[in-house]
């Protein structure tokens, strides 16, 4: 059954676990890489990854990436993160590298020729996913290390990543609704967990996040919600308001409830997403 819990102190206990073990079984891997925007989602993976890395060892390594479409405040935060948790970090400004991969598309890709369109925003955006991806993995390799998603359980059903972009080699949110990204995130400062938050700098830092107004840092919209389902713009706090998106998830999932309500199309209309990538069934090419 899908549902919220409220266990943070299992889901805790439990994440950092499975981590450490994936990484004992996979002993080549000496680092964990972890691309900072400014919102909660990659602000609670790192303050997991810290603990992770102070339990093993392990090199944990940031990036924030903007680029001309991030907002001073995304940036500011991903720097306050980055400085308070990671034992390399650096802001990689990836503007030019998006301005040449431009230059050599078609200008209709991007509507150059006219106002840009919602679509244009959205086709940029993409690229601008998979630059990141591109930074990150690079730096996997460099390191000997693998990369972490940043992405929940609500942006998988509902579509919100980019295919062949936002996503990581190991994801300890992934499976997480984004109710309980917040909640986990407000347990971990509740509690001045030793393991992570040992000083001022890492609280206030992922408590800035909290209460930030959740974008995909890619300058599509002002909001998540503007993109996901509109009504609930109007709440002032980002909790309530994914709780509200996920609630409609999770009774449609249980009890196919809300058939025609616009959150539950998004999660019908991104199912090609989550066959990605979809192969032929050998079965199906051999049978005569």
């Amino acid at each position: 059954m899908y549902e919220v819990s409220s266990e943070y102190e299992v889901m805790y206990g439990n994440i950092i676990n499975e981590t450490i073990a994936y990484l004992e079984k996979n002993n080549q891997l000496k680092s964990l890489i972890v691309g900072i925007s400014g919102g909660i989602d990659s602000a609670l993976t790192v303050a997991l990854a810290n603990a992770v890395c102070k339990k093993t060892g392990t090199l944990l390594i940031g990036r924030s990436l903007p680029c001309v479409t991030n907002t001073p405040g995304e940036n500011e935060r991903a720097i306050a993160v980055g400085n308070a948790f990671f034992h390399d970090f650096k802001t990689v400004d990836i503007g030019q590298m998006l301005a040449a991969v431009e230059s050599n598309m078609e200008a209709t890709i991007f509507g150059t020729d006219g106002p840009v369109t919602y679509d244009a925003k959205v086709r940029q955006g993409n690229i601008k996913a998979r630059l990141r991806m591109i930074q990150l993995f690079h730096l996997a390799h460099f390191h000997r290390g693998m990369v972490l998603s940043t992405d929940n359980f609500t942006e998988l059903m509902l579509g919100f990543w980019t295919l062949h972009g936002d996503v990581g080699n190991f994801g300890m949110i992934q499976n997480l609704w984004k109710t309980e990204v917040y909640g986990l995130a407000k347990w971990i400062i509740g509690n001045r967990f030793d393991d992570i938050i040992d000083d001022g700098q890492k609280a206030e830092s992922l408590q800035a996040c909290i209460n930030a107004v959740p974008t995909d840092g890619l300058g599509i919209t002002a909001s998540d919600f503007e993109q996901i389902f509109p009504e609930v713009h109007k709440e002032k706090n980002s909790a309530v308001a994914y709780g509200r998106i996920d609630e409609i998830l999770i009774d449609y999932l249980n009890d196919s409830q809300y058939l025609d309500h616009p959150v539950v199309q998004k999660f019908l209309a991104t199912q090609f997403k989550r066959d990605d990538p979809f192969n032929i069934d050998r079965k199906k090419i051999l049978q005569s």
